[in-house]
């Protein structure tokens, strides 16, 4: 009865670099990105799904904090004035036309008027937490991809070894390149994807991050602000 013979790790080698010998020295082999990337499997699949998730959440997510950025630098006075002349419909109907979360928490605190400071504070904090959640919609989807796609990818890393080690104890003695470049391939295009999608993902979620902060320190700007209009004696 005949064994499996599995060969050892130098005849591999030797095996891999005879047939690499006998290749034509002036044959160039040229690969696309889509056919590389197809050579990573299923795997890349989930990779690209991901990246798509993340361009997506990127661009939405941008545009939202663009527009939650914009504010009239004379909102404020206007809103002081209209409450020092008691034009209290006014202030409302301005903080109703101006679509920005400091103008929403305004209106809450507006509409709590005459009521104790500590309601009209509530009341203007839960707001601003209402907006604040609107503002990070989609932001955990980028820190799942930032660290789920280079254990995907690592993944793809174990199984394509294991897949060019099995072509490698099927082949027994006759060990090539063609045999092992199959698993060798999922192995690496799967890493490089992985750390790629990863990469994306991180800058994206810190970007995002970083001006959703600059967006929720304005806004307890204009609370303090707020506070100090209704605290502060009519001229």
């Amino acid at each position: 009865m005949n064994l499996l013979q599995i060969p050892s790790p130098a005849d591999s080698a030797q095996a891999i670099y005879n047939t690499m010998q006998q290749a034509s020295p002036n044959e160039d082999v040229t690969m696309n990105a889509f056919d590389l990337a197809l050579k990573g499997g299923w795997i890349m699949i989930v990779l690209l799904i991901l990246l798509l998730m993340t361009i997506y959440v990127l661009i939405e997510r941008t545009l939202v904090i663009n527009k939650a950025s914009k504010e009239d630098n004379s909102f404020m006075n206007r809103i002081k004035d209209y409450i020092h002349d008691e034009k209290i419909d006014a202030a409302i109907a301005l903080c109703h036309n101006t679509d920005t979360p400091s103008a929403r928490m305004v209106e809450k605190g507006i509409s709590r008027l005459g009521r104790p400071t500590t309601d009209v504070m509530s009341a203007i904090e839960n707001q601003g937490n209402i907006e604040i959640s609107k503002l990070e919609k989609g932001i955990p989807v980028l820190a799942t991809a930032a660290s789920g796609a280079p254990m995907i990818g690592f993944l793809g890393t174990v199984t394509g070894m294991v897949k060019a080690f099995m072509s490698m104890a099927s082949a027994g003695a006759n060990v090539d390149v063609n045999i092992l470049s199959t698993g060798i391939y999922e192995a690496l295009v799967t890493t490089v994807g992985g750390l790629i999608v990863g990469i994306i993902a991180l800058f994206a979620y810190n970007y995002l991050t970083t001006r959703i902060k600059g967006i929720v320190n304005r806004l307890e700007m204009r609370i303090m602000e707020f506070m100090d209009i209704l605290n502060e004696p009519a001229a």
